[in-house]
């Protein structure tokens, strides 16, 4: 094998290194936000202080009933409603929304409100764009139009995974460089580090990198789903149909009707599924004669990202048709692609693990970032491309962290009656990531490290301080009442102020720059 890889190792190494420039900057920002995906319900939590500790699994029966009233009171008008069951930390709420026409009650035609399962009251919470936007960021890109960000992505992912190979080929050592690890010593310490956060990871990145690559199948990677569904046109039909057809779809015939208690939908649906939960109801013209009930399992109860679904007449309550998880064996290939990649299913230490490979491959990409300048400053290169390469690897690499952790600032900051207010916590975090761009460009790359790296240390360190001055929820009272998703938020928060103190005091010791 060494002898066949060896020739290529050259034009491998250039390959690597170029890619790794190029999108380097892009995929960080994917692994960041990507990684922070994964506890978006604790982000959520932690940016709505409102809402009281999680209890779930709840029964059904009644948090169904109050959701059913409240719907009724509140949103009578509306051509669709959902109602989300809090069975796991997914889904940790009793949430409904919904959309159509404005009720009396409410002045938008589309919501979302919380409610307390045990009155059925509304919890009021503030707007927040929460850790959903962030998990969402890193293959929307956020402002770009979708078609624009899936490209763009596509194409970083498929460099990634390219990356990943030559990266292989490349280290003729690279698994007895695992444990290999030479601090102060510059830029070998880097690619020490760099080969350190590739290997203990390799299986977690060549999983999340390929997987990824599904939800682009069409654009990116025809001929997967060519191979599957056929070519052209009617492939893609094929897969949409399979995937995302309505089940037993509605059309509104204009003449009222009393909807369904839907306790007895409820009834039904568990006699079929047994132990398994019901994790959401959507009803399409709640008070038409051709009203539909949709009934949906849990799409987290497994890797496999797919549930039963049950249809049903929204008058009569009579069971219209079902949809099984298992379809064919493409579609549960795609369905297990995606539920590896979200984690969605993980218990806490599996969710974990995703979390720190996550973070790894973050500083896997950030690493080799900094030896890319490192290895030229080495040789005494002195050009534009170094000079700015340099200062967009101090604003990216720390910079985005610290744009984020301005994100959670202003989440409390900002009054909570303000309009745009969801909106205007993501404009923060991209100009404060803006401003960051802007410091780099003005300082000396060696102090620009160290000073972001100390911005980045005090606001995530001062994020529990700000919670404690803005809510009831500290973290003393959260630790008291096992509040385990506010308690960990602020723990966390800690954690990584004290990180991006420790980076500061290395960068100032030995400047990621000097070779």
């Amino acid at each position: 094998m060494t002898r066949l890889t060896a020739p290529l190792r050259p034009a491998m190494a250039w390959l690597h290194a170029w890619l790794g420039l190029l999108f380097g900057g892009l995929l960080y920002f994917m692994f960041i936000t990507g990684t922070l995906g994964y506890l978006d319900t604790e982000i959520d939590r932690w940016m709505r202080p409102e809402l009281p500790a999680a209890r779930y699994p709840l029964a059904p029966e009644p948090a169904l009933l109050q959701a059913q009233t409240f719907l009724q009171t509140h949103a009578g008008d509306a051509r669709r409603w959902t109602i989300t069951l809090p069975i796991d930390r997914n889904e940790p709420y009793l949430r409904v929304s919904w959309r159509g026409a404005p009720a009396a009650a409410f002045a938008a035609a589309s919501g979302t409100a919380y409610l307390d399962p045990d009155s059925g009251q509304q919890i009021a919470t503030r707007a927040t764009a929460g850790g959903q936007t962030l998990y969402q960021m890193h293959w929307r890109l956020h402002y770009l139009p979708a078609r624009v960000s899936e490209w763009i992505v596509g194409s970083a992912t498929l460099a990634m995974l390219i990356a990943l190979v030559t990266g292989v080929i490349v280290h003729r050592k690279i698994f007895a460089d695992f444990f290999t690890f030479r601090p102060g010593k510059g830029q070998r310490s880097w690619l020490d580090a760099h080969n350190l956060a590739s290997v203990v990871t390799l299986p977690f990145q060549l999983m999340i990198t390929y997987s990824g690559l599904i939800f682009v199948m069409f654009s990116v990677m025809p001929l997967v789903a060519s191979a599957w569904y056929g070519a052209g046109r009617s492939g893609q039909e094929a897969f949409l149909g399979e995937v995302f057809a309505p089940l037993a779809p509605s059309h509104a015939a204009g003449r009222p009707a009393a909807l369904v208690p839907l306790d007895k939908v409820l009834e039904d649906a568990r006699a079929s599924w047994g132990s398994a939960p019901v994790a959401m109801l959507e009803i399409q013209d709640p008070h038409d004669a051709h009203a539909r009930i949709q009934v949906v399992g849990d799409f987290a109860a497994g890797p496999l990202r797919a549930t039963n679904i049950l249809a049903y007449d929204g008058v009569s309550g009579e069971r219209l048709a079902q949809r099984l998880a298992w379809q064919s064996a493409p579609k549960a290939f795609r369905d297990l692609m995606l539920g590896l990649h979200e984690g969605l299913f993980a218990p806490p230490v599996l969710r974990a693990l995703y979390v720190l490979s996550g973070l790894l491959g973050a500083a896997m990409i950030a690493t080799g970032m900094v030896l890319w300048t490192s290895k030229r400053r080495q040789r005494g290169e002195r050009h534009a491309g170094l000079w700015l390469v340099e200062r967009l690897n101090v604003a990216i690499v720390i910079g985005l962290p610290v744009a984020i952790a301005a994100y959670f600032w202003v989440n409390r900051l900002l009054p909570v009656a303000m309009a745009q207010r969801a909106a205007w916590e993501v404009h923060s975090l991209f100009l404060a990531w803006l401003l960051m761009f802007v410091w780099a460009a003005l300082r000396p790359p060696p102090r620009a490290w160290k000073e972001q790296a100390l911005l980045a240390a005090a606001l995530f360190a001062g994020l529990p301080l700000l919670n404690a001055l803005t809510s009831a929820r500290h973290l003393a009272r959260a630790l008291a009442e096992n509040d385990t998703a506010m308690a960990g938020f602020d723990l966390a928060a800690l954690a990584t102020g004290a990180l991006f103190a420790a980076i500061a005091w290395a960068v100032a010791r030995r400047p990621p720059l000097s070779g």
